[in-house]
């Protein structure tokens, strides 16, 4: 499975970067089940993980303990609080795997000594968060400006394979919209 790291980080640094027998074993192997908790809104965010396979959720809970998803991260994407991770405050997000997953976890100290000392993991850092920041703004503005339905067709047309990995329940917290308007409005298409 550390090829799929390996991979990762050469096609966006090029075919032989520079220090990446360095980089790599800076990161732990995860093997997790189906809705293991990785972060917990209140607790710090002890690592930046790296999805080898598998599908991860980010997602919060309002003041009536309701669930709503901010983001659905898949293979060969990084997913983390990052606000948290940086700062060492408690984190105002949970991340939980949706299906069994494996996973590469780097933890602070060890990103920080690799920020320090290797530039190119400086790059890479610098192309989670552009990544992060970009599709967040991307699904705040397409999402504000379309209605359920919309918001349906838009999950078929642009994330169509999250549609037979997620369940009802899912999929509607992702979209910002109540499981049984979901599942009505499914049914139209």
């Amino acid at each position: 499975m550390i090829e799929v790291l390996r991979n990762h980080i050469t096609n966006r640094l090029g075919k032989n970067p520079e220090n990446l027998d360095r980089v790599l074993p800076a990161f732990k192997h995860i093997k997790t089940k189906r809705n293991e908790q990785l972060v917990k809104q209140g607790e710090v965010c002890k690592y930046v993980y790296f999805i080898a396979k598998g599908c991860l959720q980010v997602y919060v809970y309002d003041k009536d303990f309701n669930e709503t998803t901010r983001d659905i991260v898949i293979e060969d994407n990084w997913c983390s609080e990052l606000l948290s991770f940086g700062s060492g405050n408690p984190a105002t997000e949970n991340i939980r795997t949706v299906e069994p997953s494996e996973l590469f976890a780097i933890d602070r100290q060890n990103f920080q000594q690799l920020m320090e000392t290797i530039p190119q993991f400086d790059k890479v850092y610098k192309q989670i968060l552009e990544a992060s920041y970009a599709n967040s703004v991307y699904r705040i503005n397409t999402f504000v400006a379309l209605n359920a339905l919309e918001r349906i067709k838009w999950l078929m047309e642009y994330r169509p394979f999250l549609m037979t990995r997620l369940s009802s329940k899912l999929i509607a917290s992702y979209l910002g919209i109540n499981k049984d308007v979901y599942s009505r409005l499914k049914a139209k298409l």
